[in-house]
């Protein structure tokens, strides 16, 4: 009697874990694509290229992570508007297509991951 009310419980947060592990991997993973590759595209001259260097990484880099579908990644490479020394790599990935949504889990965080990473033009 006790199992059966505990084990629905039981097993709606197991399942939460397994999914908040798996999301916070992929947010991880989307982050660790945008910081890479405003490293990769510091060495550009030019905003085109460095937007060049940039979506180049990302589609190499994209295959080594396995929860990262490369046709629900967004990209967006430009100089900062509010600071033309700064260079800004966003990134938004789509989410809806992991598997945790169909789980029987508590309350999840948006389907929609969305990370940036900033870096300062010619050093110092």
């Amino acid at each position: 009697m006790e199992f059966a009310l505990v084990a629905p419980l039981f097993l709606m947060l197991l399942l939460s874990f397994i999914a908040a592990g798996i999301y916070l991997s992929t947010a991880y993973s989307v982050q660790q694509i945008a910081a890479d590759a405003a490293r990769t595209a510091i060495a550009g001259l030019s905003a085109q290229e460095r937007n060049n260097l940039a979506s180049a990484f990302i589609a190499s880099a994209v295959i080594k992570y396995p929860f990262i579908k490369p046709e629900a990644l967004k990209i967006q490479v430009s100089d900062d508007p509010k600071d033309p020394k700064q260079f800004v790599v966003a990134l938004s990935y789509d989410a809806s297509s992991l598997p945790i949504w169909g789980l029987y889990t508590f309350a999840m965080p948006s389907s929609q991951i969305k990370r940036y990473a900033t870096i300062r033009i010619g050093g110092l």
